[in-house]
């Protein structure tokens, strides 16, 4: 009798492991649907509805040039009864009753296997080195931005090895910097001089909408072997559709949020925060949303603040994000949407102005229109009166410099105008700098007490 007991567990035990075989056997049961319709960038799918929600990732089959392949798309909205959804790839080969499969949310598993490595935003390696091993954990591309309450505190300034953002713009760690610029006024020479010198322990880098062609330069020529090491770039070109453009920004958040959360000092570097917007506009319009500002939707405003405030101090114990967003100012006008928008939740701005460019200032960092809303907590009383001292001269200087052009100004009618002219040339001069010069900030402002004091 007890040999017939014990003998029913071991049986119990062999049967129910036979079962767990037989399941594991099972092939995986997809949720499926089909094409109902294509229009401009939108799929239309049916035969999902109850299974679908905003966000969530499909797989569409597509026959390109009769080669079967699978394009990834997302879920943007719902009208008419249909999901509608945008494609990671051109909708080449996709047409009414392809077959759509739904498929897991959108995760990375950054690892320290990934620096050095250039890849896509999701997740593919663009540099031909093999694939990405990933890490031991995954998470989401859109992520939240850590409980507020329990945010750390900004950390101590950050050297960014720029003269003119050192003394004018002191950024601290975890400080989020917007870099606004038109067109051509050398906002990539800017940003390259901040992935080379800027001290940190990992460097993000966020190339979004940038030109092709520009990549191989931007890593070979700027950041080099000795900055490529210590970087993850991430880059979605121009020509790569909407979603992929937008996660781009979300996707190099994420892999900074991952090392921060090892208690590292991360750079983020994104490029720009304007094409972010523009592949917003591009989805929002696409899944019927009605333009409102300069053609922008309004899901493009919601959405900044959700992206810039991932970036800054993580939770105590942790490290820090420093993120320096560009913003591609249109028409050079500061206050279009974008900027204005950007600009209010960002902790600084720098304004790079075309006018300081054409004279041949590099870099042309506008120092009267830049501010560093941090600057208070980061310099000595001395330096900070040094700081002052140098903007009263450069806007009494700047006040003057049509008389000064025009004869309607003779040197010696005003001593105090004489020396703010004669000071601000020599911090002009002192603020030239080439994209492989490295500044130190406390040389910098010993030596700019010394101009104004001069």
């Amino acid at each position: 009798m007890n040999a017939m007991r014990a003998a029913q567990p071991a049986a119990l035990g062999a049967r129910v492991a036979a079962a767990e075989a037989a399941l594991k056997a099972l092939p995986p049961w997809d949720l499926s649907g089909r094409v109902a319709g294509v229009m401009g960038l939108a799929l239309e799918v049916e035969g999902l509805d109850a299974q679908l929600a905003v966000g969530d990732r499909l797989a569409v089959a597509s026959r390109l040039h009769g080669i079967p392949r699978t394009v990834i798309a997302e879920v943007v909205g719902f009208r008419n009864g249909h999901a509608q959804a945008l494609a990671f790839d051109a909708l080449d080969g996709i047409g009414p009753g392809a077959r759509v499969l739904l498929r897991q949310p959108a995760r990375l598993s950054p690892s320290d296997a990934w620096l050095g490595r250039v890849i896509d935003p999701l997740g593919r390696p663009l540099d031909g080195k093999g694939p990405l091993p990933p890490g031991p954990l995954a998470r989401p591309v859109r992520g939240a931005a850590p409980n507020a309450a329990q945010r750390a505190r900004l950390g101590p300034r950050i050297d960014l090895g720029v003269r003119a953002l050192n003394l004018f713009a002191t950024c601290r760690e975890g400080q989020r910097l917007g870099l606004f610029a038109g067109s051509g006024v050398g906002k990539s020479t800017l940003l390259s001089m901040l992935a080379r010198h800027t001290e940190c322990d990992v460097a993000v880098l966020a190339l979004v909408g940038e030109r092709g062609r520009e990549l191989r330069e931007f890593i070979e020529d700027d950041l080099g072997p000795a900055g490529l090491a210590r970087s993850v770039v991430l880059c979605a070109t121009s020509d790569a559709p909407p979603l992929l453009r937008r996660d781009c920004a979300h996707a190099a958040m994420a892999v900074a949020e991952h090392f921060r959360d090892q208690g590292r000092r991360v750079l983020l570097l994104m490029d720009s925060v304007t094409r972010f917007a523009l592949a917003l506009r591009e989805i929002g319009l696409s899944a019927g949303e009605p333009p409102a500002t300069r053609g922008y939707t309004p899901s493009v405003f919601a959405e900044l603040p959700r992206l810039l405030e991932r970036a800054g101090p993580g939770i105590d114990g942790s490290g820090t994000i420093t993120g320096l967003f560009t913003v591609l100012v249109e028409g050079d006008d500061h206050n279009e949407p974008v900027s204005d928008a950007v600009r209010g939740i960002l902790d600084g701005h720098v304004v790079l102005d075309r006018r300081i460019a054409e004279a041949g200032r590099y870099p042309a960092v506008d120092v009267l229109k830049s501010l560093s809303r941090t600057v208070p907590g980061c310099l000595s009383p001395a330096e900070a009166a040094a700081a002052a001292e140098a903007r009263k001269h450069l806007a009494l200087a700047a006040e003057m410099t049509d008389m000064v052009r025009l004869g309607a100004y003779r040197a010696g009618t005003d001593p105090e105008t004489d020396r703010a002219l004669s000071i601000a040339a020599r911090i002009e001069d002192f603020l030239r700098q080439t994209r492989d010069q490295t500044a130190s900030m406390d040389e910098d402002f010993a030596r700019l007490a010394a101009i104004v004091a001069g």
